[in-house]
């Protein structure tokens, strides 16, 4: 009498999908706050750390870059979907991201948040920054494209 023996072994893909969004993220949020430092040093001084009742440039780098991080996570659980993600389509998925990220967190979000806490930094309600924009852009452009290459 023959028996057949069968080994799993696993992949541990899913794992590498989260990470990938994690560095993608990261590097996004470094080359996204550069354009900060340069064009918004406000934002990134005053109105990201007073979200959390802080203050001062190196607090609102990290968070931003934490923030960044969390929603490149977000971003490769919506690539994650695709089959056929070639990096050419991640940077564009990825510009679509940088824009609706845009539109519900730094043009809602961001106001209502900076407005409950009181801080100094209190923009108006809808915040529409073309310079924001851009900034955002770039960070969907850079986590796509990082996100398609790791992948």
């Amino acid at each position: 009498m023959a028996t057949d023996t069968t080994t799993s072994t696993a992949t541990g893909t899913d794992t590498a999908e989260w990470q990938y969004g994690v560095v993608a993220g990261v590097i996004g949020g470094i080359v996204m706050g550069a354009l900060m430092v340069m064009q918004m040093r406000p934002v990134l001084e005053v109105a990201i750390p007073s979200m959390y009742f802080l203050t001062g440039g190196a607090a609102g780098f990290t968070i931003h870059v934490a923030h960044s991080a969390v929603l490149g996570v977000v971003f490769a659980a919506i690539a994650s979907t695709q089959t056929d993600l070639s990096t050419a389509k991640g940077v564009a998925l990825g510009a679509g991201y940088g824009v609706a990220l845009w539109i519900v967190l730094a043009v809602i979000v961001m106001p209502i948040w900076l407005s409950a806490v009181g801080s100094p930094a209190n923009p108006p309600l809808p915040n529409v920054s073309v310079t924001s924009l851009i900034g955002h852009l770039a960070y969907g452009v850079v986590v796509g494209g990082v996100y398609a290459t790791l992948r």
